[in-house]
């Protein structure tokens, strides 16, 4: 029998790694840990990514497989997927985890139809039961409850993970071993799609993720006019505005990239300032990790609240003029 060893897909686009490979080394690590020792192993997919490995191997992992061939150069489904078949197959690894990305879970959900086994998608925490199943917790109805999922009859056990869920590795926290892996497999595969063209969009989400001050607005706010108070505090603390489902809904805010939450990004801010939020589950996922949380609510039963901080039961058109002009007056 092969010793417990957890996988870790990770990403490269254009030669770098995606942010989420790291978080998933982290989360590796706590399951590693919990299942009493097991290796940490990664498996990266592109062409001229020895060094992409070595820095993979000096964040945590055990092992690194590299699949390194021109055709992996681009992301495409029907080379990974052949791929990534075959080698599951192969190594039996007892759980495998993915990022929750566009590549990843397209590419995760392919290989797990192929493997005839299971897969959590979007999954906000991981660790294991007592019978050591792997419990995958996901967000359901919108984000109102929280689901634990098992897969008890089949292997691996498979799980895409949010970007932002947990922290990564830090560089220097193992030297391990590099492993190249044939790709002769992809001899017979004929893809249906070709690629024509890359086009490479800028990050919309990079300034909230990274953003010391988040100011967040909900339902609440009542109107694109009173969104513009939320910009304007934002701006004078700068920092970034975020916001939840219906906000963006009513179009206060400019796209999905500001949305915060189950259905958007996790944000780690060392100030979150939540105005007109009522703190349903699904928001409070995307925040639970900044460091300070200051909400504001005229609603003194309004479950963020009690998630908070510091919390001001009042009309936020009657807190904030007189803020943004004390900050102006400080500036």
């Amino acid at each position: 029998m092969l010793p417990p060893e957890v996988f870790v897909v990770t990403e490269q686009v254009q030669g770098q790694l995606t942010p989420v490979s790291f978080e998933l080394l982290g989360a590796a690590k706590k399951l590693a840990e919990e299942m009493g020792g097991a290796s940490i192993s990664c498996v990266l997919l592109g062409a001229d990514i020895r060094d992409l490995g070595e820095d993979l191997a000096s964040h945590g992992a055990d092992k690194v497989y590299l699949a390194e061939d021109q055709r992996l150069a681009l992301y495409q489904n029907e080379y990974y997927a052949l791929f990534l078949t075959k080698f599951f197959k192969k190594q039996q690894p007892e759980v495998v985890l993915w990022g929750a990305t566009a590549i990843s879970g397209e590419l995760a959900a392919t290989v797990a139809a192929r493997l005839e086994t299971g897969l959590s998608a979007h999954c906000s925490d991981l660790h294991l039961n007592e019978e050591g199943l792997l419990v995958q917790v996901v967000p359901a109805f919108g984000g109102k409850v929280l689901g634990d999922i098992l897969c008890p009859s089949r292997r691996p056990q498979m799980a895409t993970v949010k970007t932002g869920i947990f922290s990564s590795l830090s560089k220097g926290e193992g030297a391990g071993e590099i492993i190249y892996e044939d790709t002769s497999i992809l001899d017979g595969c004929s893809p249906l799609l070709k690629t024509l063209k890359v086009t490479k969009e800028k990050d919309r989400d990079t300034s909230l993720k990274e953003a010391a001050v988040v100011v967040g607005g909900g339902w609440g706010v009542g109107s694109g006019e009173n969104w513009t108070l939320l910009e304007r505090l934002s701006s004078l603390l700068g920092g970034a505005v975020g916001c939840t489902r219906p906000a963006l809904d009513e179009g206060w805010t400019n796209g999905e990239h500001t949305m915060i939450g189950t259905s958007g990004i996790t944000i780690k801010p060392k100030v979150y300032i939540g105005i007109g939020i009522s703190g349903a589950i699904h928001h409070l996922v995307g925040i639970k990790d900044a460091e300070m949380i200051i909400s504001i609510n005229k609603d003194a039963k309004a479950p963020i609240l009690s998630f908070s901080d510091y919390g001001v039961v009042a009309d936020f058109k009657k807190v904030l003029p007189g803020l943004i002009e004390k900050i102006e007056e400080l500036s």
